[in-house]
């Protein structure tokens, strides 16, 4: 799991920026009883889940609810997390091998394992993990200088067709940052932390960068989004107890979200289009996943949820979020479109984009005419 989620202690805040949302709970359990550590950690539009289970030998898999778990473990390998899934069924995450050194990977739908590791790093023994995936076959993880991930996070974005990297420098993160979310128009979401060790969680926006921080907090990560405008994550207060989130770009609206049964202890790290999140809660080694339906989607197939404005939509279906700045634009994908390739395994190029430090808190009107750009591609 990210390193940070297990160094954090996280307590209920209330706020005036919030909105009422209500959830209808799921809990997910791997099916050995002997064993009762599950995490959900991404859901495509299609709700097919990915995650994994056990907490001495991590174990991935992908499920289709209620309880049709398909086994997803990088050959070989002496553990396996899977974190990020898209509508193409392509997977990502990070193995451990019998080395003990940590791999990110992406999966692509037939079958074939690619590792993942920054080519730049300092030492051949660093630390990699992929974290979220989009349609596009872009990734968001990180890498660390060191086999057991003492030194700072440093985050990036690979492009899983051309075997790219574009390494990301956070402004004030001091004590590194990883990027943890990548939607379909590369909206990229992630966290940092700073000099006085606190997380925060940001958002980058076609260059606008964006801190992202829960009122009242003593530390807030962001770590998933969607096409809608949508962020998810996790905060803490000084009371040490954890409570997820769902974040709208829109309005800077944030609403918590615990589970029933693991108020204190909540972690949402996964959100679809649907606005269906999925997650965790209790305290390792026990934890046991679960999937937050919008009661309104719950009453009406599933599909409607509060919009990018905090609103709750009149009529079945799915629209685009308000232009206002900074905001997420879906762009749909033509399963025949010769640019939506599945990626070939080929050797990783290491290009370095960085993130102007001036850029800190700017907030500007993103270009009406370029709502397709992905990466500066």
């Amino acid at each position: 799991m990210k390193r940070a989620i297990f160094t954090l202690a996280l307590a209920l805040l209330f706020c005036t920026s919030m909105f009422a949302q209500s959830y209808s709970f799921k809990t997910v359990n791997f099916g050995d009883p002997n064993v009762p550590f599950t995490q959900l950690l991404g859901i495509n539009n299609s709700d097919v889940i990915a995650g994994y289970h056990n907490f001495n030998q991590n174990m991935g898999f992908t499920l289709v609810l209620p309880n049709a778990f398909t086994p997803q473990n990088f050959p070989n390998s002496a553990m396996t997390q899977v974190i990020g899934i898209n509508n193409k069924l392509t997977t990502d995450g990070f193995y451990v091998d019998n080395s003990g050194i940590t791999h990110g990977f992406f999966r692509t739908s037939n079958g074939t394992f690619q590792t993942v590791d920054y080519p730049g790093a300092a030492t051949s023994t660093s630390f990699n993990q992929l974290l979220s995936q989009n349609d596009y076959y872009e990734a968001a993880g990180y890498y660390s200088n060191s086999i057991n991930n003492t030194t700072p996070d440093i985050p990036y974005i690979y492009d899983e067709v051309g075997g790219v990297f574009k390494v990301l420098t956070i402004p004030g993160a001091v004590g590194g940052a990883q990027a943890t979310g990548i939607n379909n128009s590369a909206v990229i979401c992630g966290f940092f932390i700073d000099s006085n060790g606190i997380n925060h969680g940001w958002l980058l926006n076609r260059g606008i960068f964006m801190p992202l921080d829960f009122p009242g907090s003593t530390g807030t990560q962001a770590l998933g989004l969607n096409n809608h405008g949508q962020v998810v994550g996790f905060y803490s207060d000084a009371g040490g107890e954890t409570h997820g989130y769902v974040y709208y770009i829109g309005t800077a609206k944030f609403v918590t979200v615990d589970a029933p049964n693991g108020v204190g202890t909540t972690i949402v790290n996964g959100i679809n289009d649907a606005g269906k999140l999925v997650g965790f809660y209790g305290t390792a080694p026990v934890n046991v996943g679960f999937v937050a339906t919008p009661v309104n989607a719950a009453a009406n197939g599933g599909v409607i949820g509060p919009d990018a404005r905090g609103t709750q939509l009149s009529s079945v279906g799915s629209v685009e979020p308000p232009v206002v700045p900074p905001v997420a634009v879906e762009r749909e994908i033509q399963p025949t479109s010769p640019i939506v390739v599945e990626p070939p395994v080929a050797p990783p190029v290491a290009v370095d984009h960085h993130v102007a430090p001036n850029t800190t808190r700017v907030v500007l009107d993103p270009p009406s005419d370029s709502p397709n750009a992905v990466n500066g591609r």
